[in-house]
C-alpha cells in the first residue's frame, strides 16, 4: 500500500515540475489544440462582449498586451502614455525609502517638460499643479488624477484605431479559443489531495498548456441527495466573480457524467492547520513574524470579498492555503453569501469555535463574523491552539459556544503587546465593539491600520512583491497519503433526470476569462502563438488567418467533367474547419466607431480601411 502512495506522489511531482521533455507538461498536440481560427469566424464575438478600453485593456491580460503591442509597433506617439502608466504603477509599489526620489524623477520626466516623453498634452495644467503640490507635501497619492487623464485619452482615438487593427482581430481570435467547450479531456488527473463536502479534490493539469490546478469534484447524486444545488451554484458564481491574489480563483467549470467540477488555483504548500501543528516539532504555532505576514494576506482576501459584498463565514486554518512561493489564499467559499447593499443576512453556519457570538445566537449580521473568525485565526497562528478549544479536546458544541460568548481568551508570552491588542479587538463579544465590524464593506481598512501591521508595506504586499517568510519544499507533497484520505461511500436511492439538466447548464460554463488568459501568458503559449507576418520592410502585417478577402469564384480547374477524377488522383490536403473562411455579415465588417484621423497621418499595413467605392453588399476591408 505504501508503494501506491509513492507512485502517486512521484507522478504528481513530475507533473508539477513540468515533465521530462521541453514542452513543460504540454501535450504534443498543444499547437493544434490552440490553433487560431480564421478571423471571419470570430468577428461576431465583438457583438457579445464589452468592447471598450476599461474592459479590453484594463481588465483583460491579453487585451492589454495586444493594445501595448499596437501602440509600440504602429503608433509610437501613443507608446509614451503607456510608459507613463507603467512608471506610475512602479511608483505605487515602491519601497518607502526610495518612493519620494522616484516620484520626483517621474514628475520631471513626464509632467514637467515638453519633450517627446512628456504627457502634458493630455494632462491639464491644473492637474499637473495639484500633483506638484502633493509632491512637495510627500503624499503617496500623487499621480492618480494624472493616470485618469491619460487613460481617458487612450480610451478615445487610440483605442478606436486599435479596434480597427489586426491586433484587435487577434484579440478576438484569443477570445474564440477562450470560449471553446471544456470537458474532462481538457485535463490530465493526478492524485487525490483531500476531500470536499460533495466529493474529492485532486490535482490536474491542462493538456494544452501544462498548467497545474486543483479539481474540486462535486458528485451529482450527492448534491441531489443533500439538496445542495443552490449552495453549489452560489459558490461557483461567487468564485467566478473573484479576481484576487489572496483568494483561490476559479479557472474552469465543467461537468462529467457523474460530477460537476470546479478547477481552481492549486496550492501546493498545504494548509495553515498543517503548518501550525506539524511543522514546528513539539512547539506549535508559527511565531509573530510569520503570523503577521499570513494575517495581512488573509485580511487582503477578506477586504476583496467584502468590497464585493460577500461575507465569507468560514475563516479557519484549514481553509487558508499556501502556494509554491509561500503566499496564502482563502479557499472553500461553500458558506459564502452575498450581503445586499444596505441589508444584512442571517444564518447559523460556520465551524464550531470560530463562529462569532451573533452567528451562534442566529442574529442578523453583515461582515462582522469574518473579523471574529479572523481574530481566532491570528490567535491560533501565534499561540498554537484555538482561543476557545484546545486541539483534540473532547468537548460538546454547546460548551464551545458558551466559551465563545462568555469567556475571555487567555494570552501567553508568545504574544507581543500589539498582537494581544489586535486579537482582543477582533475577538470582542459585541459586533459593534469589534475592530473592522462597524465600517461594513470597508472594515479591512481599520484592521490594516492597526499598529500590529505598522511596519508592513501594504502596496508591495498587495502587488505580490514581498518575499514570504517560509517557502514550501518544491519536492514535498503537503497532503495526506492517498490511502489516509477517507473515501466517499456510494450514494444509493438517487436518480438523475432531465429536470437536473437546467441546473447543470448554469454550472457548466467552461473557462473563466482572466485566469484563462493569465494561463496562456504564464505558460508561454501567448508568446509562441501570437506571431504576425512581415512585409518587405520588415513591418508586421496580417498572416493568412487574419486576412479578410472577398469570396473567390471557382477556378477553371474546378469546373468540367474531369474534376472528380482530378480530386481522386491528386487529392488536396483537407483544411481544418476552424481555418476555413466563412461569410461575414456587412455590419460586422463596418467600423463600429469610425475614428477621425489627421489627413497627414501615414497609412499602415496593420490598419484596415473600408473602401467606399466597393460593393456595399460585400464591404470588404483591404490593407491600406
Amino acid at each position: 500500500m505504501e508503494l501506491e502512495n509513492i507512485v502517486a506522489n512521484t507522478v504528481y511531482l513530475k507533473a508539477r515540475e513540468g515533465g521530462s521533455d521541453s514542452n513543460k507538461g504540454k501535450s504534443k498536440k498543444w499547437r493544434k489544440i490552440l490553433q487560431f481560427p480564421h478571423i471571419s469566424q470570430c468577428l461576431d464575438i465583438k457583438t457579445k462582449i464589452d468592447v471598450d478600453y476599461d474592459y479590453v485593456v484594463d481588465q483583460q491580460p491579453i487585451g492589454k498586451l495586444l493594445f501595448r503591442q499596437f501602440c509600440e509597433r504602429n503608433r509610437p506617439n501613443y507608446h509614451k502614455y503607456n510608459s507613463f502608466l507603467d512608471a506610475a504603477e512602479r511608483y505605487e509599489v515602491e519601497v518607502d525609502e526610495t518612493r519620494t526620489a522616484l516620484a520626483v524623477e517621474l514628475f520631471g520626466r513626464y509632467l514637467k517638460t515638453e519633450d517627446g516623453e512628456a504627457v502634458t498634452d493630455v494632462v491639464p495644467p491644473d492637474v499637473i499643479d495639484d500633483a506638484s503640490k502633493l509632491l512637495e507635501g510627500g503624499s503617496k497619492d500623487i499621480f492618480s488624477e494624472c493616470i485618469r487623464c491619460v487613460k481617458s485619452f487612450l480610451a478615445g482615438e487610440p483605442f478606436a484605431e486599435f479596434e480597427h487593427s489586426m491586433y484587435f482581430h487577434r484579440y478576438l481570435q484569443w477570445k474564440w479559443l477562450e470560449a471553446q467547450p471544456v470537458t474532462q479531456h481538457t485535463f490530465r488527473m493526478y492524485r487525490v489531495l483531500g476531500k470536499g463536502g460533495f466529493g474529492e479534490v485532486c490535482a490536474c493539469q491542462v493538456r494544452a498548456t501544462g498548467k497545474m490546478y486543483a479539481c474540486k469534484k462535486l458528485e451529482k447524486k450527492r448534491i441531489k441527495k443533500r439538496k445542495g444545488e443552490a449552495m453549489v451554484l452560489i459558490e461557483k458564481q461567487i468564485l467566478q466573480r473573484i479576481n484576487s491574489r489572496f483568494v483561490v480563483n476559479l479557472a474552469y467549470a465543467y461537468e462529467t457524467k457523474d460530477a460537476l467540477c470546479l478547477v481552481l488555483t492549486i496550492m501546493n504548500g498545504g494548509d495553515l492547520k498543517f503548518h501550525i501543528y506539524n511543522m514546528g516539532g513539539a512547539d506549535t504555532g508559527l511565531g509573530l513574524e510569520r503570523s503577521r505576514f499570513y494575517a495581512a494576506q488573509v485580511a487582503c482576501g477578506l477586504e476583496h470579498l467584502h468590497k464585493m459584498g460577500i461575507v465569507y463565514r468560514d475563516c479557519k486554518p484549514e481553509n487558508i492555503l499556501l502556494d509554491d512561493a509561500g503566499h496564502v489564499r482563502i479557499s472553500d467559499l461553500g458558506l459564502a453569501v452575498d450581503v445586499p447593499e444596505g441589508g444584512s443576512v442571517r444564518g447559523r453556519v460556520g465551524t464550531v469555535g470560530y463562529m462569532a457570538p451573533e452567528v451562534i445566537d442566529n442574529e442578523r449580521y453583515t461582515f462582522s463574523p469574518d473579523w471574529f473568525s479572523f481574530g481566532c485565526l491570528v490567535y491560533e497562528m501565534i499561540e498554537g491552539r484555538a482561543p476557545f478549544r484546545a486541539r483534540k479536546e473532547k468537548v460538546k458544541r454547546e460548551e464551545v459556544d458558551r466559551r465563545v460568548k462568555h469567556e475571555q481568551e487567555k494570552y501567553s508570552s508568545k504574544f507581543s503587546e500589539c498582537a494581544r491588542a489586535l486579537c482582543g479587538a477582533l475577538l470582542a463579544k459585541s459586533a459593534g465593539a469589534r475592530l473592522g465590524a462597524a465600517a461594513g464593506r470597508r472594515g479591512a481598512a481599520q484592521v490594516k491600520q492597526h499598529r500590529f501591521f505598522t511596519r508592513l508595506n501594504w502596496a508591495r504586499l498587495e502587488a505580490g512583491l514581498l518575499d514570504a517568510p517560509f517557502v514550501p519544499d518544491p519536492h514535498a507533497v503537503y497532503a495526506k497519503d492517498v490511502l489516509d484520505i477517507e473515501q466517499f461511500s456510494t450514494v444509493k436511492g438517487v436518480n438523475l433526470d432531465a429536470a437536473d439538466d437546467t441546473f447543470y447548464g448554469k454550472f457548466n460554463t467552461g473557462s473563466v476569462s482572466i485566469p484563462w488568459q493569465r494561463e496562456m501568458i504564464e505558460t508561454g503559449c501567448y508568446t509562441e502563438l501570437n506571431v504576425f507576418s512581415s512585409d518587405e520592410e520588415g513591418k508586421e502585417c496580417r498572416p493568412p488567418d487574419l486576412q479578410l478577402s472577398p469570396p473567390t469564384a471557382p477556378s477553371d480547374e474546378d469546373k468540367g467533367c474531369f474534376v472528380f477524377a482530378r480530386r481522386v488522383l491528386c487529392p488536396q490536403k483537407k483544411v481544418p474547419a476552424r481555418l476555413r473562411p466563412v461569410p461575414v455579415p456587412a455590419h460586422l465588417l463596418a467600423p463600429a466607431r469610425p475614428a477621425a484621423r489627421p489627413a497627414a497621418r501615414p497609412t499602415n499595413d496593420a490598419l484596415l480601411v473600408l473602401q467606399p467605392q466597393e460593393c456595399p453588399i460585400l464591404r470588404i476591408y483591404r490593407n491600406a
